[in-house]
């Protein structure tokens, strides 16, 4: 945490605008003390709605999930807004055009929420290489010991392939996370142009070669269905996909057929719907593990967003420029 004092420094007038909810488990604590030490700001007062808020002489949105958009029409009722400040991931839900025309500098605290999301599939593509979920309930249900090694034949994390779809800043840090094993990792991303110290291979040769196919890129028009059921029939017997992005990314129909056969399995965090409907066989599949869209941050992770936002604002208000600024040349290939 960085926070600045001196000559220098300024007390931005912010106002928070993010769901009432959201507030409530966000600015909590610590994080309320400090932002009301960083800027002026009413940390009781959360705007979820702007045509009915007092925008006059705010200079910085600080936000989160559940902001309303930030349009020309809000804007013109907020002519000293010069800063958004996002304590959360995508800006895309309320950042507009009429933001960035307007020259108004925006920050998001992706850098933060990526964190529990890479944790969360670090552990995933362990448990899935080790069997984990197999053989606990192989032992559930069976209240005895077996020959794991013939019922589950090569399993373990030995020189086994991930395949990472997506060099976002989530796919980036599984990467990081995945160094200190014994695996072989592969990287598929048409615009990464950087090394990052694993083979960069075509989505196809990725496929086919990975034991655990793990997905971290955006939702994008170019991106839907881009694990179709021709690349799921490609993926070996007995590999896992892991879908900590979006369901939009799978052809969730083609892939409830293949895991329904056994052939593959899966750790889905995110489908279509979100709560799938209480008859989706997903639910009852032993090889797949469905979870409530959980990956991200939630709980006592909230507070590293919030942190992240606050070390910006504080920036801001020293005069300095962000450090996870977004650009918005970027947002066009990104969540």
């Amino acid at each position: 945490m960085n926070d600045f004092s001196g000559e220098n420094m300024t007390r931005p007038k912010t106002l928070l605008a993010m769901a009432a909810s959201v507030a409530e488990r966000l600015v909590e604590g610590a994080v309320r003390g400090r932002l009301s030490m960083i800027a002026d700001v009413d940390p009781d007062l959360v705007v979820h709605d702007f045509d009915r808020a007092d925008l006059a002489g705010v200079e910085v949105l600080y936000t989160s999930w559940g902001c309303p958009p930030v349009t020309a029409e809000v804007l013109a009722g907020a002519p000293e807004l010069r800063a958004i400040v996002h304590a959360a991931g995508s800006v895309k839900h309320h950042v507009t055009d009429a933001v960035w025309q307007r020259g108004i500098v925006v920050s998001s605290a992706a850098a933060a929420n990526a964190e529990p999301v890479a944790e969360f599939t670090l552990a995933s593509i362990l448990f899935a290489n080790k069997r984990v979920f197999d053989i606990a309930r192989d032992y559930r249900d069976r209240r005895t010991g077996l020959n794991w090694d013939a019922r589950y034949p090569g399993f373990g994390n030995y020189r086994r392939t991930v395949g990472v779809v997506g060099a976002s800043r989530i796919g980036r840090r599984v990467i990081e996370l995945l160094r200190p094993f014994d695996l072989e990792v592969l990287v598929s991303d048409p615009y990464l142009r950087e090394d990052l110290g694993v083979a960069q291979v075509t989505l196809d040769e990725l496929v086919s070669r990975s034991d655990v196919v793990s997905l971290h890129a955006p939702d994008l028009p170019e991106t839907r269905h881009m694990i179709d059921s021709v690349r799921l029939r490609a993926m070996r017997d007995g590999a896992t996909l892991i879908n900590t992005a979006r369901a939009a990314l799978v052809d969730q129909e083609a892939l409830t057929a293949e895991l329904a056969s056994g052939r593959l399995h899966a750790v889905l965090d995110h489908t279509e719907p979100e709560i799938l409907p209480a008859s989706s066989v997903l639910y009852d599949l032993p090889n797949v593990l469905v979870t409530p869209h959980i990956a991200g941050s939630l709980g006592g992770e909230l507070a590293r967003m919030a942190d992240l936002a606050l070390d910006e604002l504080a920036r801001y208000a020293r005069g300095l420029p962000f450090e996870y600024g977004v650009e918005p040349a970027t947002l066009s290939r990104s969540a």
